[in-house]
């Protein structure tokens, strides 16, 4: 099937189709819309959170219960959940996890031009970047793979540009992805020993 939709349109029915279970987001130009639109599949409990890191915190929680999940915010969204994003690696997820950050260059709706790519960096957290309404699409379906095959989040990174242009997209249906069975893992744990074994696999 195809459609004309916005990068933001084609992100929520991504994630529509890659089976997500809990997508959580606190709203800012030029993320809003990802969110707004998943509210629409009632297949997905999503829900805005009282900042970006309660929404981090709750999908954190529930991608190391074994669910899908998607996190959404701006790009200064992430200086207030870095805490969490920079420990949350070296835990490991158990579900696949996949955050956006849209960021926006020129300062079009925000007070800064941050470009979040050297966050991930430091974070070592893999970040992805579609050009157009169809790679936003199809790279959500491509980060929950790497996410649970590496076991770590993952990062699209759109951009105003990209999260606004809209374009024919290319789709298919949902695909319905089992919760993951919880299992007590030690590296999951806030401890310096459990921290250094697990470096060198991130």
């Amino acid at each position: 099937m195809k459609e004309f939709m916005s990068g933001n349109e084609a992100i929520a029915r991504g994630v529509w189709e890659a089976g997500v279970h809990f997508a959580a987001g606190y709203p800012g130009t030029p993320s809003t819309e990802i969110l707004e639109n998943l509210a629409r599949y009632k297949d997905i409990d999503a829900q805005w959170s009282a900042n970006e890191k309660v929404a981090f915190d709750q999908g954190m929680g529930a991608a190391l219960g074994g669910m899908r999940v998607l996190v959404t915010m701006k790009h200064v969204g992430l200086n207030v959940a870095s805490d969490a994003f920079m420990v949350f690696p070296y835990a490991g997820t158990n579900g696949g996890f996949v955050m956006i950050s849209a960021d926006d260059p020129g300062m079009h709706s925000s007070q800064n031009e941050q470009d979040n790519r050297y966050m991930t960096r430091m974070a070592k957290v893999p970040v992805l970047e579609p050009s157009d309404p169809q790679e936003c699409h199809d790279f959500i379906l491509k980060a929950y793979s790497l996410s649970e095959r590496f076991k770590t989040p993952v990062v699209i990174r759109t951009t105003t540009r990209s999260a606004h242009t809209k374009g024919v997209v290319e789709f298919g249906e949902r695909q319905e992805v089992a919760v993951q069975e919880y299992k007590r893992d030690a590296f999951q744990y806030s401890v310096p020993i459990y921290r250094h074994q697990r470096r060198p696999e991130l």
